[in-house]
């Protein structure tokens, strides 16, 4: 089966991509990338019935499918669409949780040209609507993360038109944000910082 991305490039299975046998396989290490080591604890998090917090399925548009036999359909042709919303939402102690991850290589600031303007309308309503918003951010280079509640991405989103810096200082997100350590159980103790974000609700 060959799947397209948005941008005409065909998808191929490689063996980073195969299934792993178990996501208990991943605990107590630091995957392969942010998104392994988020579904890492995120399944920690389910597994010890402390929130349950799924990533979105990535929308995939079919446009090709062969019919080998009446009990049996075969995808031939299909492409990735661009996500509507943000990587990951669920629950947490009676709290609607709603947020994205991403990385960058630089080393000073993140870049707002990461983020789609989708992206950013659906979190300005899920803060409209008192849910949990927030971004966990990767500085690959300098081997940081951090976690930043949406309130400040929002801000220098709406600034950007307004003449202002097309990205967030790296010291503004330490400022304002949580910088996260990685752990044995979970990977990523995210919610530690989330509840810090509650107490000021």
């Amino acid at each position: 089966m060959s799947i397209n991305y948005p941008n005409g490039k065909i998808y191929e299975q490689s063996p980073l991509n195969t299934p792993k046998k178990s996501n208990l396989l991943l605990f107590g290490k630091r995957g392969m990338s942010l998104e392994d080591d988020i579904n890492a604890s995120n399944a920690f998090y389910l597994a010890n019935n402390v929130a349950v917090i799924h990533k979105k399925p990535t929308p995939i548009k079919i446009v090709k499918v062969d019919y080998p036999k009446r009990s049996a359909a075969v995808i031939k042709e299909a492409y990735f669409q661009t996500a509507s919303t943000t990587d990951y939402n669920g629950i947490y102690n009676g709290h609607y949780l709603d947020f994205e991850a991403k990385e960058t290589k630089n080393k000073t600031s993140f870049p707002l040209s990461n983020f789609h303007e989708h992206q950013i309308e659906h979190m300005k309503a899920c803060v409209l609507q008192k849910g949990i918003s927030f971004v966990i951010i990767k500085f690959a280079t300098l081997d940081k993360l951090y976690l930043l509640p949406s309130k400040t991405l929002l801000t220098y989103w709406d600034q950007q038109n307004k003449d202002g810096r097309k990205s967030i200082p790296l010291k503004t997100i330490q400022t304002e944000g949580f910088e996260l350590q990685y752990t044995l159980n979970p990977v990523i103790p995210y919610l530690k910082y989330v509840d810090k974000m509650i107490e000021h609700l």
